[in-house]
């Protein structure tokens, strides 16, 4: 509903509500099923008023559905909700069926999303992204959901453009997040995209989140580094590893192996899936994450550490492996209590990174 029709008077005379209503599926996680209601039902306008109705249903009668959890809940709608919907929201359940394995709707599922009506905005949170696919309503779309479904999302879903980096992707009337916490992010930028940045950025503080968070799920992601099946290369990773912080040339690692550049090169790709040169960056940028976690050190100083030489330099490795600049990494994941040198080209990607 556009913020036009959010003006249309109700019965009582005071601009209509818009109706969300957040289908509840078996096997639903109980954090993503709470945060419709949290962040939608926290939205007020300058007078104090409401601005979303929040009704949960079941694709059953009124009834108890089951969670991941050892507690069901008693959801008060069956499916017939769904036709006064504005939007949409289908949290993450991991009890899809039919729909995770083989992409294809349950007959009870299929007649409950025919009561949606044209025109009604569409939402899913994390793996709720499989109902929305498996209804055909992201064909030729863009689409994410959780880092951890992502390949088997694509896998199920080809004709779906799935983008495994982003937080959310909105696509005007259809939008998807990624895993867990990324539903607040995706909400939050509904509020603000219906009512504005002042009451979005009321419903954040209200909440105790950041109205915009830097960066996608990248940041998110573990990397360890990859064990070699055969011990060929190792030494040459072992010795590369026990200096980040100098200069390491291709002929500098063949000779550890006392191998031909060329020979090492492809006996490396083999066995650890990307070039030797990718590889330092990785190795790089995992220990840059690691002192930005655990140390005081200055960007600076993190940069010279981690063989990147210079601050600008490790700064673009970062947002090209992470989304987010070295200071916006720090901020989110410091767990120490010592201030960290700013960083002046944080927060400069935030926009792109999310690129809703």
């Amino acid at each position: 509903m556009s913020r036009e029709q959010a003006q249309e008077p109700g019965p009582d005379g005071r601009p209509r509500r818009h109706r969300v209503v957040v289908l509840a599926l078996d096997g639903l996680l109980p954090f993503e099923l709470g945060i419709p209601q949290r962040i939608f039902g926290k939205a007020r306008d300058a007078d104090g008023h409401h601005l979303y109705k929040i009704v949960t249903c079941s694709v059953r009668p009124p009834g108890l559905v089951e969670t991941d959890a050892d507690f069901a809940v008693l959801v008060g709608h069956g499916p017939e909700a769904l036709a006064t919907a504005d939007t949409v929201v289908i949290p993450a359940s991991y009890e899809l069926g039919p729909v995770h394995e083989k992409g294809e709707l349950t007959p009870e599922l299929a007649a409950a999303l025919a009561h949606i009506r044209p025109g009604t905005r569409l939402v899913s949170i994390c793996t709720g992204g499989y109902v929305l696919a498996a209804a055909g309503l992201l064909d030729g779309r863009p689409a994410t959901t959780h880092w951890m479904h992502a390949e088997h999302f694509q896998q199920l879903f080809p004709k779906v453009r799935v983008d495994a980096d982003v937080l959310f992707v909105d696509d005007g009337d259809v939008l998807t997040s990624a895993g867990v916490a990324a539903g607040i992010d995706l909400c939050v930028h509904l509020v603000r995209r219906d009512h504005g940045t002042a009451v979005a950025n009321d419903v954040a503080r209200r909440t105790v989140v950041p109205p915009h968070r830097d960066g996608g799920q990248a940041q998110y992601v573990q990397r360890p580094v990859p064990e070699a099946r055969a011990a060929t290369t190792t030494a040459a990773r072992a010795w590369a590893l026990g200096r980040l912080d100098e200069p390491i040339q291709l002929r500098d690692m063949a000779e550890q192996e006392s191998m031909s550049v060329r020979t090492f090169t492809r006996r490396f790709r083999e066995e650890v899936g990307v070039s030797p040169g990718q590889w330092l960056t990785q190795q790089r940028v995992e220990r840059a994450r690691h002192l930005l976690e655990s140390s005081g050190l200055s960007i600076d100083q993190v940069a010279r550490e981690c063989g990147f030489g210079t601050a600008q330099s490790m700064r673009q490795h970062l947002q090209t492996a992470l989304g987010v600049t070295p200071t916006a990494y720090r901020r989110t994941f410091r767990s120490g209590g010592t201030s960290a040198v700013p960083d002046p080209a944080d927060g400069l990607l935030s926009a792109q990174a999310l690129r809703p």
